[in-house]
């Protein structure tokens, strides 16, 4: 029973020294993030539409 103890308590002493980030830190981060998941979204999105015409129109010939 002392081992599962023993690691919360070196979990709780590692938490302890970990340097959070800043609320400010962390929105800019978070919106950062955000912006480049929408933009590879876009992009992703883009392309299969563009392939999914081509091979339409490949395919109805």
């Amino acid at each position: 029973m002392s081992r599962p103890l023993e690691f919360l308590r070196s979990v709780k002493l590692e938490l302890a020294q970990v340097k959070w980030p800043s609320h400010q830190a962390a929105l800019k981060l978070t919106m950062m993030v955000i912006v480049t998941t929408i933009i590879v979204a876009a992009y992703s999105g883009g392309l299969d539409y563009l392939f999914t015409i081509a091979l339409q129109s490949v395919l109805n010939r």
